[in-house]
């Protein structure tokens, strides 16, 4: 049976799939970083456009694969709101792409800073994160822009693992450096992604409000009403607190599975060779 493309690629450019079938006439504009978009691929030559893909084929779910598809929605707004320390910033700003040797880089940077004399009153990180997918979705792609049917399902799927052990770990390490700068780290991801981290990291959940020094800032699709297309909007879902001590305990700490369990996978390995 023919599959319709569009159950899987959900939006290029910013646009439902089926609105933008022609990226190169729209010069390949990311709408959210305004100027060309940035991803690639090994198999096309010039950027990948797909900001999100349906997972699930009986109830599918759109769900970001590039992080620049959060800057839809007025993030700098929403961090000051949910997870700043203290009283408001007087003179917000904000620094993209802020790199220091030893810590890494953060998307983004809002600072209070003093007018007069042009000192960080105080700051807080920002770092958005999509998922990785295992497999491909570029046969969907090509069969989108050429309005054309798959003779069958591509093979991809979400890999929640690698986007879990890279992640988890690069927010443990800054969150410990902006604990001792009496800071936070802010992380911006899908629901989607905080529950499959919560499935296997059992980390303190508490009040933004409180005295986190890691903050989860929670984000999904909705439709967007009368649109076309059933264009989606990303929207605020809710905002978590945790600290880079829970979540480094949580992630080394597990529940121990049997002794015999891993004792049958020995056996069975020895009895492969």
């Amino acid at each position: 049976m023919p599959i319709d493309p569009l159950t899987i690629i959900g939006e290029i450019l910013g646009e439902p799939a089926g609105s933008m079938r022609n990226p190169v006439n729209a010069e390949y504009r990311c709408p959210y970083i305004n100027s060309t978009c940035l991803k690639r691929s090994q198999k096309i030559q010039g950027p990948y456009p797909v900001c999100s893909i349906f997972t699930g084929r009986r109830t599918p779910d759109l769900i970001a694969v590039c992080p620049k598809r959060f800057y839809a929605a007025d993030l700098v707004h929403d961090v000051i709101k949910h997870c700043w320390m203290g009283a408001q910033p007087q003179n917000p700003q904000v620094a993209y792409e802020v790199s220091m040797k030893g810590f890494g880089n953060v998307d983004f940077v809002i600072a209070d800073v003093d007018q007069e004399t042009n000192r960080v009153r105080s700051f807080i990180s920002v770092e958005l994160q999509a998922v990785d997918i295992s497999g491909s979705v570029e046969s969907a792609y090509q069969a989108t822009l050429n309005s054309q049917t798959l003779e069958s399902w591509p093979s991809y799927g979400i890999n929640w693992g690698n986007v879990r052990k890279r992640y988890i770990s690069q927010l443990i390490a800054k969150g410990f450096f902006h604990h001792h700068w009496g800071s936070r780290m802010v992380a911006v991801l899908q629901t989607s992604l905080y529950t499959q981290f919560r499935k296997y990291i059992e980390f303190d959940e508490l009040p933004a409000t409180g005295n986190s020094n890691i903050i989860f800032m929670l984000y999904k699709f909705e439709p967007i009403e009368g649109s076309e297309n059933c264009a989606q909007q990303i929207v605020l879902d809710r905002v978590v607190g945790t600290s880079h001590s829970s979540l480094m305990t949580g992630s080394l700490y597990r529940a121990t599975p049997p002794r015999e369990q891993f004792c049958e996978r020995i056996l069975a390995g020895l009895a492969r060779q």
